[in-house]
């Protein structure tokens, strides 16, 4: 257990639990959202359905440290929740798997970026250069193809109104879908402007 690390009782129903709480960054104090996460973990009630207080104050802030709010070694919680149905679960457990794959379509594309930076910096011999932008943009291409099958996957699904935490996270897949999707379209851009510099240099050469 380091430093940082707070164990918590947490009272839930005629249940309480004693948690020690680990922050997902090193060298920082848990946070609201850290807690939110283990009991998740032990309860199975979602960090959207859950409801958690201290000494009468509700902690709303996931952000905000356990610590900042007074909370130390021992002190006692309380929470108010209620699972998800099996249908919202069977839901949310499709949206996850969705989630999977934009992540992995996501580190594809941080890796074009990536390389995109070191032949914009001159890593590569300006002969070359050419013909690894055009892969590059290939891959791209290919990156925001696969975001938009993404997007069609998420339109696709039917979501009950009562399905209160689906919705939120079906919401909050598209808008980062999105952003993927723009990313996308500056990249192509960015290439296309190097290219466009690359070639009228080789015309300027040629003449």
């Amino acid at each position: 257990m380091s430093t940082q690390d707070i164990t918590v009782i947490v009272a839930y129903g005629s249940t309480k639990h004693s948690i020690t709480v680990t922050s997902q960054e090193d060298g920082m104090c848990p946070t609201v959202k850290d807690l939110s996460d283990c009991l998740n973990q032990i309860t199975g009630i979602p960090p959207a359905s859950q409801k958690l207080i201290f000494k009468g104050k509700s902690l709303k802030d996931m952000e905000q440290t356990l610590s900042s709010f007074g909370i130390k070694n021992g002190c006692k919680l309380m929470m108010i929740g209620k699972r998800n149905s099996p249908e919202e679960e069977a839901e949310l457990r499709k949206l996850k798997d969705i989630e999977k794959t934009v992540e992995q379509t996501a580190k594809k594309l941080e890796k074009v970026d990536g390389e995109l930076t070191g032949l914009k910096n001159g890593f590569l011999a300006k002969d070359l250069q050419a013909d690894a932008l055009g892969k590059l943009d290939h891959r791209v291409k290919v990156a925001s193809e696969q975001f938009m099958k993404i997007l069609e996957q998420i339109d696709a699904l039917t979501i009950p109104e009562n399905f209160n935490d689906c919705r939120q996270k079906k919401k909050g897949l598209v808008k980062m879908v999105q952003d993927f999707l723009a990313q996308c379209d500056k990249m192509e851009a960015c290439i296309s402007d190097h290219l466009t510099k690359i070639q009228s240099k080789n015309l300027a050469l040629a003449d």
